[in-house]
């Protein structure tokens, strides 16, 4: 299966994701590449904190991946440029910008479990960023492990055609290796998880493995003309067609290519990294990078060393040696020592040097072409989402979305004298992290630390008390709570009128406030005003107050979400009217018409899963209903159920000790945001 090097540099070259649910085996799938292909030359373990993805303290003591991880390496000729993404759903801002980044992921299942909820949601995320994928079956050697049921679960819950290329030779503690269904040979590997020479499918497993491989060619015909055709012609596929009708399935997105293993005891990397060669594209197979120029027209970058320099910095972090930026570059070329310019501060930075990296490693550059993924020292302010590009042909790039933290603590150095230092280190890791927010309350004075979830916070504050030795005071999270209107008011009268000796100010509306679709779906603006009684510059101008006034909502000072609001009547006056009064006009307006406005406070709530032995579903069904959980499903799995609820997420803080302690450490769970939901009478809410 595996390609020779082509004469372009670029197509030798994969930028690929491991993407998977917390404890599928993503960093122990990275460490066993990096074993298989010479780059470390000792197996790493998650369990013993040896491996080099999961290098931070953090990780090692928590046991899982917490920073997206870049590694390099080489196999058959070919440059990989792995990154190792977080599982943990308070994380899925780093695997957002990951994906951004990347040309193709592979993605690890449990054999056991099948697709789990994060499984899902990072699934979506690729799909959203239109990112080729294979799957890994991962823990074939586990018992209830099985390839079939996993597969089953990734055609019900993901809708992708899967397509399984190997047979397991061997069940559970059995399994010593794969038939290769697309060159119909055996793969085996010994005790020390060292792999034999490729042999003849074992006599045993022929007949189903000449079953599987026509399933495989049927089901390729029907997805792939070029096939169809074939297999029309001569009933079978040959082996050159079904590789290349399953490389085009794959990065169309069309189809998924299944493999299966067991990362741990080293069996199935090899042909894992030969698919990754074979299906998943190279720079020059995606399509080329489009931008904004400065004049506001788009303009399309292909990956070619010899066009102008544009490149996306996906990731920043502090290390002992200097700030690093790391870089995806999509065009031209990029020397130590050049300079680029920061099209989205606006300002010119030095490139002081270039790293290729490997986790907490690196190695220098001279320089580094279109495609490649590197790290450079020397940027003073470039951020993640940061377009850096040739100051001659300046271009901005679409930034990855950063999503919106949910999760608040308030945060107080323990000694007045360290409040500066805080300061410092709040700014140094909401610069780092996207998804972390910081502010200062102006009603409390607490600066107030913000983030995606319980986990995500404790992991920042406990960087801070690491790196730095400061003392900090926490306190309880606190969530993000919306405020939406439930039943809004008609032909609401705003007048604004002011005198002050000088030039006046005069601003006429009539507004209509009305609930938009579900709650938390945003804000919409409209006008109906007809006559030009209100010119369309000064309807912009409603707009804008009217944004301004969604700040903050009349029961808590929370922001305002899930309205529409229309201007159907207004007047102007000759002299005193301006774009700055109606402005004022439409911000006062909404917000004393919120006042008139049925309003409900919302909060955020989570899809919670949760997996217990069936001894204890009842507690935990218990516990769920006192939480203000409402359960959506439940599934019995071998020797314990999974229950599905939808929860407040104020209320799950602290669920993770209180479910290991009525489950006596058997049980687990995972959430994901879900949106918001009306949140109980006003008066019981937590104000601002």
């Amino acid at each position: 299966m595996r390609n020779p090097t082509t004469a372009s540099p670029l197509a030798a070259v994969r930028n690929l994701g491991i993407l998977a649910h917390v404890d599928a085996g993503k960093t122990t799938v990275t460490e066993r590449i990096l074993y298989a292909t010479g780059t470390t030359h000792k197996r790493g373990e998650v369990h013993d904190g040896t491996t080099v993805t999961d290098h931070d303290p953090q990780e090692r003591d928590r046991g899982i991946t917490i920073f997206a991880a870049a590694v390099s390496c080489a196999w058959d000729g070919h440059r990989i440029n792995l990154i190792d993404t977080p599982g943990h759903v308070d994380f899925a801002d780093e695997v957002e910008r990951s994906l951004r980044v990347l040309d193709g992921a592979v993605a690890v299942f449990d054999a056991v479990a099948g697709v789990e909820p994060q499984s899902e949601s990072v699934w979506r995320q690729a799909d959203r960023h239109g990112v080729p994928r294979i799957a890994f079956v991962n823990k074939m050697d586990r018992a209830g492990a099985d390839l079939d049921t996993a597969v089953a679960s990734i055609r019900e819950r993901l809708h992708p055609a899967p397509l399984a290329v190997q047979l397991p030779i061997g069940r559970e503690d059995t399994f010593t290796g794969v038939v290769d269904l697309v060159r119909m040979c055996a793969l085996t590997w010994d005790d020390e998880g060292e792999a034999g020479d490729p042999a003849p499918v074992p006599d045993a497993l022929r007949e189903e493995a000449g079953g599987r491989r026509r399933l495989l060619e049927e089901a390729v015909a029907e997805l792939h003309p070029g096939a169809l055709e074939e297999f029309c012609d001569t009933g079978a596929l040959t082996t050159g067609t079904l590789t290349d009708a399953l490389r085009d399935l794959t990065r169309g997105g069309d189809a998924v290519v299944v493999l299966c293993g067991s990362a741990y005891r080293n069996r199935g990397i090899e042909p894992l990294l030969d698919a990754v060669l074979a299906y998943l594209p190279s720079p020059l197979d995606v399509p080329p990078v489009r931008g904004t120029r400065e004049d506001g027209g788009g303009q399309e970058r292909a990956a070619d060393p010899a066009a102008p320099f544009a490149a996306l910095a996906f990731k920043v972090t502090a290390t002992s040696t200097g700030r690093l930026t790391y870089l995806r570059i999509y065009s031209g070329t990029i020397g130590k020592g050049d300079t680029v310019w920061d099209a989205t501060a606006r300002r010119t930075e030095r490139v002081g040097r270039i790293l290729r990296v490997r986790a907490d490693r690196q190695a220098p550059l001279d320089r580094a072409v279109a495609g490649d993924i590197v790290a450079v020292v020397g940027l003073k302010s470039a951020r993640a989402g940061a377009t850096l590009c040739a100051p001659d042909a300046p271009l901005l790039l679409e930034p990855p979305g950063v999503a919106e933290p949910v999760v608040s603590v308030a945060v107080e150095a323990l000694r007045g004298t360290d409040t500066g230092r805080l300061a410092s280190a709040l700014a140094r890791l909401a610069e780092e992290d996207p998804s972390l927010g910081v502010r200062t309350d102006a009603e409390t004075g607490q600066t107030v630390l913000s983030g995606m979830g319980e986990l995500h916070l404790e992991v920042a504050v406990e960087r801070i008390r690491r790196e730095l030795g400061l003392g900090v005071d926490v306190g309880r999270p606190r969530v993000g709570y919306r405020e939406t209107v439930g039943g809004g008011v008609t032909g609401f009268v705003f007048r604004h009128v002011k005198q002050d000796g000088g030039a006046g100010q005069f601003a006429h509306v009539v507004l209509d406030v009305e609930p938009l679709g579900s709650p938390g779906s945003g804000f919409e603006f409209r006008s109906a005003v007809v006559g030009g009684r209100v010119p369309q510059e000064y309807v912009r101008a409603v707009e804008a107050g009217c944004r301004d006034a969604l700040a903050e909502g009349p029961l808590g000072g929370h922001p305002v979400t899930g309205l529409r609001v229309t201007l159907t009547d207004g007047s102007t006056h000759v002299k005193d009217s301006s774009d700055t009064a109606f402005r004022t006009a439409g911000r006062l307006g909404l917000r004393d018409a919120l006042r008139a406005c049925a309003v409900v406070l919302l909060e955020p709530v989570v899809e919670v899963t949760v997996t217990v032995p069936e001894d204890a579903v009842g507690g935990v069904l218990g516990d769920l209903a006192a939480r203000r959980g409402r359960v959506t499903g439940s599934a019995a799995r071998a020797g314990g159920a999974v229950v599905t609820a939808t929860v407040p997420l104020a209320e799950l803080f602290g669920y993770a000790t209180r479910l290991r302690s009525r489950t006596q450490g058997r049980g687990t769970f995972t959430s994901r945001p879900t949106g918001y939901a009306p949140a109980p009478a006003p008066a019981e809410a937590p104000a601002r």
